[in-house]
């Protein structure tokens, strides 16, 4: 039985109540809807008039096509030649999607590289502006308007500085192209170390044990005397002590006498480092300012620039592994990161839990790390790429007068009124503790020497330990009276491979120390 509209075998049958005609009966219901009549008859006809007929499932032939064998052939071949274009328009959106990522990805990569480059004239431009400016000569009509603009009080306004929107001057900040260095040299230093032994020319513990006092040198002025800071040009065996007297000297071991006197500053010099081989030489004061000193082919030191980024005392300057930067610590409570080459302060590092300033500074051997200490007994330790204080250290009595790392970068030795404290750096904790004084009697220096298997501190006398590991006793080799009969030895340093040690105390000698039958000056 078939379809009265479509001649083909009904899915959903249904006859009419009036002609008694069989329908599909989608198509009937369509047809009604439109025109209302029969189809066949043309008699007037509504749904009512339409009966469905229950039937079994009509299973319906094979399309004529579909009959033979040709033309089973062709319905493949039509279904093939569908399923070929549709996947070549997928292979074209493919290929174009591909080709707008490509161009997305370059343009990308060429805004990074013109970011970069952007950026790194940026930091050229303001390393050359901060030089020009520090080397400018101030015009006549600006020094009347600063001296017009003295305060009652005596004190100068301070000086117009671009100032960020918390009132702090603006920094460049430290650079990828810096970060990068001091990730290269910490990278080279860390694997030398790998390899490091004890030199065979380093002194032997009996050598030291037999040290005595080799020579004395007036350096310093006899109004004002004391020496605070001393630094060796281990090259040259050029020593240099910065003075109460406002002075830093500049002392050939070898012939015993005074090279350069280094004048200008207008109050103590409380800190001094040779950099580039000894021929600039870093020196920080109490007058808040940090001069660079450059070396002449005569000889002769001459104040390069003279910084003025602290609000109050400069206690403490290091100076980085690769020589190109140093940071200096100030009672302000803050530390500043310094380009040498510019003079450049590159970033001025406060930290916010911080009430009392800094009163030492030094770097780690690798470079990566700086230990700071506190004039409120703190240790910290900083990570110099991201300025974040990762340690501290508490547990000293007063100001944290020194601190030095151990060549192997492991041990941190930090001296304060109650002593000398050895802290673990891979432990983050304190191993051991010296207190060779009396309460009252401060430990104001302590130095490792260059391999690291000595440490010498310095207070009321001068003594040397030899480093042992952690669990092991160190043991006081060699203890020296402070001859100076002040009682107060303020600073001291080894010399290459431990030969000799020098010792500033709080009259203006100079002392060294070492072996009778060493060669050098004799007693003066």
């Amino acid at each position: 039985m078939n379809c009265s509209i479509s001649g083909e075998v009904p899915e959903e049958p249904v006859v009419s109540k009036k002609s008694g005609m069989l329908f599909e009966r989608r198509l009937i219901e369509r047809h009604i809807s439109d025109y209302g009549k029969c189809p066949v008859t043309g008699e007037q006809l509504s749904m009512d008039d339409i009966v469905p007929i229950k039937a079994g499932k009509i299973v319906k032939p094979r399309p004529m096509q579909a009959a033979s064998i040709p033309g089973m052939l062709s319905i493949f071949q039509n279904e093939w030649d569908s399923l070929m274009l549709s996947n070549f328009a997928l292979e074209q959106q493919l290929h174009t999607a591909r080709q707008e990522l490509s161009h997305a990805l370059y343009q990308h990569d060429a805004a990074c590289r013109v970011i970069a480059r952007l950026k790194k004239e940026r930091d050229e431009a303001l390393s050359l502006l901060a030089q020009a400016e520090r080397q400018m000569p101030i015009p006549s009509s600006t020094a009347i308007t600063a001296n017009a603009s003295t305060l009652s009080n005596g004190k100068r306004a301070a000086e117009e500085e671009d100032l960020g929107h918390a009132g702090k001057k603006l920094r460049p900040g430290i650079s990828g192209r810096i970060i990068e260095e001091l990730t290269e040299c910490n990278a080279s230093l860390s694997q030398h170390r790998k390899k490091r032994q004890v030199p065979s020319t380093l002194a032997p513990v009996e050598d030291i044990e037999r040290y005595t006092q080799l020579s004395s040198h007036p350096l310093h002025k006899t109004n004002k005397p004391g020496i605070l800071s001393l630094d060796i040009n281990y090259s040259k065996d050029v020593i240099a002590t910065g003075g109460v007297d406002t002075s830093a000297v500049l002392f050939d071991r070898q012939s015993g006498q005074i090279l350069s006197t280094l004048s200008g500053h207008s109050k103590k010099v409380t800190s001094l480092k040779f950099v580039n081989d000894g021929d600039v030489v870093l020196t920080c004061s109490s007058d808040k300012t940090v001069r660079i000193w450059q070396s002449s082919e005569e000889g002769n030191y001459a104040c390069r620039q003279i910084l003025k980024d602290h609000s109050a005392e400069v206690q403490a300057v290091t100076v980085h592994a690769t020589n190109n930067y140093f940071v200096t610590a100030s009672l302000d409570s803050t530390w500043c990161f310094y380009e040498l080459s510019s003079g450049l302060c590159l970033t001025q590092v406060e930290d916010s839990s911080q009430s009392e300033g800094y009163t030492s500074a030094a770097f780690h051997p690798d470079g990566l790390i700086l230990g700071t200490g506190t004039s409120d007994a703190v240790v910290k330790i900083w990570d110099v790429k991201t300025q974040v204080n990762v340690a501290k250290f508490p547990g000293h009595t007063g100001a944290v007068t020194a601190i030095s790392f151990s060549e192997n970068g492991y041990f941190l030795a930090t001296a304060a009124a109650d002593g000398v404290k050895l802290w673990d750096l891979r432990k983050l904790k304190n191993f051991r503790t010296f207190s060779p004084y009396d309460p009252d009697t401060p430990t104001n220096s302590v130095e490792f020497d260059h391999s690291g298997c000595y440490l010498a501190l310095a207070g009321s006398d001068i003594r040397v330990y030899q480093v042992a590991n952690v669990k092991s006793e160190w043991n006081c080799i060699k203890t020296f009276p402070d001859l100076s009969g002040t009682g107060k030895a303020t600073s001291v340093k080894f010399g290459p491979d431990a030969k000799y040690l020098t010792v500033g105390s709080m009259d203006r000698n100079l002392r060294i120390f070492g072996l009778p039958s060493d060669d050098g000056p004799m007693e003066s």
